[in-house]
């Protein structure tokens, strides 16, 4: 998006870009859809940002759900099985590598650093709601920018260059917004209470809508920080799927095109398939898929629409900017947290005895990405296609 839209295309400028990458990244739910939202809207009005934003996550929803079938359907299989075995590890090198990379960027100093170490702890080893953790780095950012303001704003990052005017309609409007609210909020649950009284409100879909619902408003920091949360509870609270299928579901959605948070819509569909609770495990699987990715995303374009107004207003505000920079240094011990969980399931599947296989697998996938820029969609491929090989020769 950087290099189309700021450079090739120069729909908008690096400023109102990163502006806008960086507001985004303080809501929940994926930024990457909220920042192809929030450039169509500033482009082209409301009609703008609903095109890009649902066109940015569409042309995965049909792929994910033709690869869940097959999963679900066929992933007993021994060379389905194979090729998933070979991509647990691989998913394991991305979110460590991941940890790396974003790392590098966000943490900059000591105090930086110390949040990143206690959101990690805190979410390891004390179980604290992700939520509870974002919020208090919010707190910090905001308290700490007023007491050392170079400690958590970077050089230059609250400048504003001079660059045409904003056009008219960014501008806040009291009857936008309420108009925005009552037709966004209607959109959003219609479906959700519809599957709610139709099956039932104790019926795996109508919890999910709710869950996701829920996970829509209280995850912030992208997909790698809402993954532990989901994995957490879809996995232990809910046994929608087994913690090997939540790890095969984030190999999925790395080999599809569109934002890594689809793994959602594989969530919602196995949570469907396996508790049908009374109907086809194919159309309650479909439904499933079709209600998680609905309020995962259909939230996104309420955000935009009713804050970006403004968002606009707040260019250049020291600190928004410090409380950005400590939820992404806690996010970094999130991500970690991820890696970690991954870490102990695809090396110690007994939770005993280490794969060696997986071990290996995992070490050359994360060293090609972090010594020779191996890209992600090779490495996910190539180790499915391992995993099948070694498989075959056993």
């Amino acid at each position: 998006m950087q290099t189309e839209l700021v450079e090739k295309k120069k729909w908008i400028s690096q400023s109102r870009f990163l502006h806008a990458l960086n507001f985004c990244m303080l809501l929940p739910g994926p930024e990457a859809q909220q920042l192809a939202i929030y450039v169509g809207w500033l482009l082209h009005k409301t009609w703008g940002g609903i095109v890009a934003g649902a066109l940015f996550v569409i042309p995965s929803i049909f792929i994910l759900w033709g690869l869940s079938f097959v999963y679900a359907a066929y992933g007993n299989v021994p060379w389905i099985a194979a090729i998933f075995y070979g991509l647990k590890p691989a998913v394991l090198a991305i979110v460590a590598f991941a940890v790396i990379r974003i790392g590098k960027k966000s943490l900059r100093n000591f105090v930086l650093w110390s949040i990143a170490a206690l959101a990690f702890i805190g979410i390891f080893f004390f179980k604290i709601p992700f939520p509870v953790i974002v919020l208090s780095a919010v707190i910090i950012g905001w308290v700490g920018g007023k007491l050392s303001r170079e400690t958590f704003v970077a050089a230059g990052s609250n400048k504003v260059a001079d660059e045409d005017e904003a056009p008219p309609h960014v501008r806040p409007s009291f009857g936008r917004a309420l108009r925005i609210c009552v037709v966004g909020g209607l959109l959003w649950w219609l479906p959700i209470l519809a599957l709610g009284f139709w099956r039932g409100w104790d019926h795996t879909l109508f919890q999910e809508g709710l869950f996701f619902s829920k996970a829509a408003v209280v995850t912030f920091g992208g997909a790698y920080a809402v993954l532990p949360y989901v994995a957490q509870q879809a996995v232990e609270n809910y046994h929608w799927l087994a913690t090997g299928q939540m790890m095969d579901g984030l190999g999925l959605a790395e080999t599809t095109p569109g934002p890594l948070i689809m793994v959602l819509q594989f969530v919602g569909f196995i949570g469907g398939w396996n508790r049908a609770m009374g109907m086809s495990p194919l159309l309650a699987a479909t439904l499933g898929a079709f209600i998680t990715t609905w309020a995962t995303f259909v939230p996104c374009f309420l955000w935009i629409f009713l804050g970006a107004p403004h968002i606009e207003q707040l260019r250049g505000n020291a600190k928004i900017s410090a409380a950005l920079s400590a939820v992404t240094a806690a996010v970094v011990g999130v991500i970690l947290n991820l890696a970690v969980w991954f870490g102990l399931h695809a090396l110690f599947p007994d939770g005993k005895n280490i794969d060696w296989f997986s071990l290996t697998i995992a070490a050359v996938a994360f060293l090609g990405m972090l010594k020779w820029k191996w890209n992600i969609i090779p490495v996910v491929i190539g180790s499915g296609v391992v995993g099948l090989l070694w498989k075959l020769s056993s």
